[in-house]
């Protein structure tokens, strides 16, 4: 028997007319889609239904919903009869397939109708088991009415279970997705390559309710399982929202709903894989990176959620939905990434009015905070949420521009250097790669987006909840000795940042040093801390009028039980330098955020207060103004004789006694006699001398003694009474005027020379009539003590050793940070 004859026997069979194969096709009922249609998202929001009227009553929503469920057992009735349309031809084509003549093979037919009967079965159960419970509401409706009784009976139906059942096994959809591509494939190319198997592709008649007829193709009817899924989450959303919440299919409804969306989700990124787009090199477009920042490119700030391309960078909004809806994006930009340049800097320095305003956040938030922990507040937690994002939005102080050949330019802002490096490193690379970019589907790409996102909301520790969780409260103190393994010699400075609740500044930058190979600061850092557990430390090349050069960066772990009230000294590999550190960390409970940043000045203040307020045995100051005197000043005639501008002294004053980093980036533009004159106030303005006024007198008596080294025996054993802060001050000096010294047949400047400039300023006698009982000195005799005890410790040949900080590493051996 012909097996064409036999398929077509059994259509009839069927009462499945079967028509010949016209010239000219009519058009279909439901329009074919073509396999590529499978390269859209499938979304749960294809089509926006109007929100349910928050002022409606119970009875409205239960009579809606009443409605709703008819609607959504009769879309099933429909969807049944497309299965079974579907389901037709297979018994004919699998008996065919065991013939001479196949129509099609035996792997064909299981290709074409793979999963269909078993979509067929779960919806029959699903439309059966509705369908019953709708015609029990009817009845109970009828009752209700005879009876008068007051209540709505749609209260009392109850079809959430119906829903998760059917949901629960909504898995044999996605085994129909993956084989839907290969399943049209086969479809098209036997009907082009045989007019048995097009005949019945393009014939398959169905009957609706009313007896009418709709014609479908082959390839049609295939594509009602994959727009099945989307109507059903569509459907479920519609119900959920004309579900009073008070109903108790409201939470299994809502459960049914995730798990749909879930599944969608799932769907749309497996999906992504046959949407990628083939580059050059033979690469493929793929998410490398994505996250949360701040967009600058309309003089405003937002925030935004990048993606990093393969080829191109895609800025998106989030547009955050309502309760039963899924959350969206919205494109705002997009740059190729061939060709792309990168510029970043730190922005200027904050208004007075944006701190006020992080400030008043601040302080709402550690109330916020307080509360939380005395008792737990959705409301609460809500508020501290949105304060975080306020200030995400308000506190970043990098700029990362990005400039495209087009003269496409935009700008993002972020609160952390790290972060930027980051980003900068990301897309470097990737630009290194030269990949030409396709112009890509921009709405298939943003849509995409809400499946593709690797944060489910920007990173808010406010939103990581659970008391015993584990970090440090407190104040962690971090102490930057030194770097090695530079290329060049370079002004570096280094920037450590620290994680935890943004009650409290979490970034903190050193002074940048001299131009040197080992570049050292000895500098201390100190973080108000709330559940920190982590450290992240940044070496930055500071550019001479060109952006700064990230040289390394490194991650430490902040763990409670090994950081203590005792520095532990660690060394990081950053790259290629290595990074000496220190912490200590004393827990205690946390003061409210202050409103300024506290600054301690130095100037006109005892020497002890200043090191103790720094953690260091020789000034900041004094430290910046020798070596940038070192790196420039040697050669310079008249150093220390001949003085700077007042205006451009006094204005390096104020800067020291305000901000230690800008003052040393100051340092680097001056003129250098003014860096020389700072160095010589800072020592006249102690309101002690550097050597104490009570070894006056005994070092006066020691100018007496003739023989040189009897008397620096003398003298030095009358520094070691001096306070260890004082007598490094001063032999840090001595040292630093000697290399001046050194240099006199081109500065002029001889160890007499230097001793007459300094001798006043570092050596006054006691002031009379404050107990002082010894003889009254005359101002010649004194000028002349001065300068000859500066002058004879200055002719000392081996000076002894100098130390700048305090032992930072008193607890335990040191650590190495490999990275």
């Amino acid at each position: 028997m012909d097996v064409y004859q036999e398929a077509l026997d059994y259509l009839e069979e069927q009462q499945v007319p079967v028509e010949a194969e016209p010239e000219v096709q009519d058009e279909d009922v439901f329009p074919e889609e073509p396999a590529s249609s499978l390269l859209s998202p499938l979304h749960p929001e294809i089509c926006d239904f109007p929100e349910t009227p928050t002022s409606q009553s119970k009875e409205d929503m239960l009579e809606r919903r009443l409605v709703v469920l008819k609607g959504i057992l009769e879309s099933e009735e429909v969807y049944l009869r497309e299965l079974e349309t579907l389901l037709m031809p297979m018994k004919a084509l699998w008996a065919s397939a065991g013939t001479s003549q196949p129509v099609l093979s035996s792997r064909q037919v299981q290709t074409v109708f793979y999963q269909v009967p078993e979509l067929r079965d779960m919806h029959q159960s699903f439309s059966s088991d509705l369908k019953d419970r709708l015609s029990a509401q009817c009845q109970a409706e009828s009752r209700s009415s005879e009876d008068g009784e007051m209540d709505h009976p749609g209260f009392e139906l109850m079809v959430g279970d119906l829903f998760q059942k059917m949901v629960s096994q909504i898995g044999l959809y996605g085994g129909f997705i993956e084989n839907y591509t290969e399943a049209v494939e086969v479809v098209r190319k036997s009907t082009h390559s045989d007019h048995r198997f097009r005949t019945l592709a393009e014939s398959m008649m169905t009957n609706g309710s009313d007896k009418t007829r709709t014609r479908y193709t082959l390839e049609a009817l295939l594509y009602k399982p994959l727009d099945r899924v989307t109507k059903t989450t569509l459907a479920l959303r519609d119900l959920l929202k004309t579900t009073p919440a008070e109903h108790r299919d409201y939470s299994s409804l809502q459960e049914a709903l995730r798990l749909s969306r879930s599944f969608l989700s799932g769907v749309n990124e497996s999906s992504l894989s046959k949407r990628e787009v083939t580059l050059s090199h033979g690469m493929r477009r793929q998410l490398m990176r994505d996250g949360f920042v701040v967009d600058g490119s309309d003089g405003e700030r937002s925030l935004r959620h990048l993606f990093l391309y393969t080829d191109l960078l895609l800025c998106t909004r989030c547009k955050y939905a309502g309760r039963g809806k899924q959350d969206q994006y919205r494109f705002c930009w997009f740059l190729p990434l061939a060709g792309l340049k990168l510029h970043w800097a730190a922005e200027q320095e904050r208004s007075a009015d944006t701190h006020l305003r992080l400030h008043s956040i601040r302080m709402k938030m550690y109330q916020l905070r307080k509360q939380l922990r005395q008792h737990t507040g959705a409301r609460s937690r809500k508020k501290l949420e949105q304060m975080e994002l306020m200030l995400l939005t308000l506190s970043p102080v990098y700029k990362l521009e990005m400039h495209s050949p087009s003269g496409k330019s935009h700008s993002l802002l972020l609160s952390s250097l790290y972060e930027l490096e980051e980003w900068r490193e990301a897309v470097h690379k990737l630009t290194t790669d030269n990949i030409e970019t396709v112009p890509p589907d921009l709405l298939t790409l943003t849509s995409a987006c809400v499946k593709l996102r690797m944060t489910q909301q920007p990173p808010l520790h406010s939103s990581t909840t659970g008391e015993d969780e584990e970090g440090l409260c407190g104040t962690l103190t971090v102490a930057i000795h030194s770097a090695c393994g530079l290329q060049e010699p370079a002004c570096v400075y280094v920037c450590v940042e620290v994680d935890g609740y943004e009650f409290y500044d979490k970034q903190a930058q050193t002074h940048s040093s001299v131009h040197s190979l080992s570049p050292h600061w000895d500098q201390e850092l100190s973080f108000q801390v709330d559940r920190a557990k982590e450290l992240r430390v940044i070496c930055v090349s500071q550019g001479d009028g060109q952006e700064d050069t990230v040289l390394g960066k490194s991650t430490v772990q902040l763990d409670c039980k090994t950081l203590t009230k005792r520095w532990r000294r660690q060394t990081l590999h950053l790259q290629q330098v290595e990074l000496s550190l220190s912490l200590k960390y004393c827990p205690h409970p946390l003061e409210p955020p202050s409103s300024t940043t506290q600054t301690h000045p130095v100037f006109s203040v005892s020497i002890e207060t200043v090191s103790q307020q720094e953690g260091v045995l020789v000034p900041h100051v004094v430290r910046c103004c020798v070596e940038e005197v070192e790196r420039r000043g040697l050669d310079e005639v008249g150093i220390y004789r001949i003085s700077g501008t007042a205006s451009e002294i006094s204005s390096l004053k104020a800067a020291f006694n305000s901000n230690l980093r800008e003052a040393v980036t100051r340092l680097r533009s001056s003129d250098v006699n003014a860096v020389s004159g700072v160095l010589k106030l800072y020592f006249r303005e102690l309101p002690e001398p550097l050597i104490p006024a009570e070894l006056f007198q005994s070092l006066a008596e020691t100018l007496d003694i003739q023989d040189i080294n009897s008397r620096l025996v003398t003298m030095f054993s009358l520094l070691q009474s001096c306070p260890d802060t004082n007598r490094h001050t001063f032999l840090y000096l001595l040292h630093h005027l000697q290399r001046v010294s050194q240099k006199q047949e081109i500065n002029k400047m001889s160890p007499l020379n230097l001793a007459t400039v300094f001798g006043p300023s570092l050596l006054r006698p006691p002031v009379a009539g404050l107990g002082h009982d010894g003889p009254i000195v005359d101002i010649s005799q004194e000028v002349v003590v001065q300068v000859q005890v500066v002058f004879s410790y200055l002719q000392c040949d081996n000076l002894p050793e100098t130390r700048t900080c305090l032992p930072h590493d008193t607890d335990g051996e040191d650590e190495t940070t490999h990275v």
